[in-house]
């Protein structure tokens, strides 16, 4: 089990960080995510597999002007 945001997600051998955007629904371009405080690059999220009890932390960036 890992926790994303504060709630908890199945985790299973392999996820990503792309999977877990996928499941919670994160489209927004703008993201920031950090694995146990660690920030992991968006070019990143493909590659980078979560370990089990992890907590993720997905921040909405906003901008205007």
């Amino acid at each position: 089990m890992i926790t994303v945001n504060g709630d908890p997600l199945d985790w299973y051998d392999g996820i990503t960080v792309q999977n877990i955007l996928s499941a919670k629904k994160y489209k927004f371009p703008m993201l920031i995510v950090t694995i146990n405080e660690m920030h992991v690059p968006k070019e990143n999220y493909a590659d980078t597999t979560v370990p089990d009890e992890a907590e993720v932390k997905v921040i909405h960036l906003l901008s205007g002007g």
